[in-house]
């Protein structure tokens, strides 16, 4: 076996409204670039970095989605195996933050089939606080990640604020869902149940 190849291998999905800076911010952290020109994703893009979660190495593998409807059902094969889910949001944009029931639903509910849907880990970032003409304030922001159970990070893919501590989050999480994934065995008939309401659904956050 390759040396890299025994190091966990992370998979983490970014969801979120078209425009909101998923790109942006997966470049920024993977090349250390940003640009102002703006081209949707089409289906979805993918990146890897090697990280450093505790002082233990692991291979982050990201996963872009595009945030148009046309390419909301993108597949399980671009779901399946997450160990985190990174939900995008333009703190400019009511529009966007609403959205995030509906991503959040879709992603549990269709793509994936966790070990135990109420405990995936869930980071939410709210991007382009740089701006000026904010719409959606970080109460509500957390509001709505405490009653998901999720992370909640604020920042800037243009000015790099954040960005970093955004992806070594859902890195942490990542590899905490890992390691339960890869200690336990599912005895179950492989049927999720999901709550009719994204918001009523809670989980553990990350402790890193």
């Amino acid at each position: 076996m390759k040396p890299e190849w025994r190091k966990p291998h992370l998979k983490v999905i970014m969801m979120g409204n078209s425009g909101v800076g998923k790109s942006s911010l997966m470049n920024r952290f993977v090349n250390h670039r940003f640009t102002n020109l703006f081209r949707a994703t089409i289906g979805t893009d993918f990146l890897t970095k090697e990280i450093s979660v505790e002082g233990r190495s692991v291979v982050l593998h990201i996963w872009d989605t595009a945030g148009t409807e046309r390419f909301q059902s993108l597949g399980t094969a671009f779901f399946r195996a997450s160990h985190c889910c990174l939900l995008v949001f333009d703190v400019t944009s009511t529009a966007s933050f609403y959205a995030l029931d509906t991503w959040l639903h879709e992603f549990l509910s269709q793509q994936v089939k966790p070990l135990s849907p109420t405990n995936f880990p869930l980071v939410v970032v709210g991007n382009k606080t740089d701006l000026k003409n904010r719409q959606v304030s970080r109460e509500e922001a957390q509001r709505w990640c405490r009653v998901a159970g999720a992370d909640y990070i604020e920042g800037s893919a243009k000015e790099d604020v954040n960005v970093e501590k955004s992806f070594h989050q859902a890195a942490c999480a990542a590899l905490q869902y890992f390691e339960v994934k890869e200690d336990s065995v599912d005895t179950t008939d492989g049927k999720i149940q999901i709550s009719e309401n994204p918001s009523e659904i809670r989980r553990d956050k990350c402790q890193c």
